[in-house]
């Protein structure tokens, strides 16, 4: 898997995780703990992309 599809497959969880988060926190009793969880996981998403994305610029 080349960088680049590599950091498209990234964004695309990313954003997924996005929605997930701002429609979790629309509804009435949705679950804090799921949210803070998929918080953690979105931002080690945008460690990893920022890495990647930085690292793909000196190649």
């Amino acid at each position: 898997m080349t960088i680049a599809s590599h950091l498209a497959e990234l964004r695309k969880k990313h954003e997924a995780l996005s929605e997930m988060v701002a429609e979790a926190q629309r509804s009435p009793g949705s679950d804090d703990l799921q949210i803070s969880e998929w918080k953690k996981q979105k931002l080690k998403l945008k460690e990893e992309i920022e890495r990647l994305t930085h690292q793909d610029q000196h190649h």
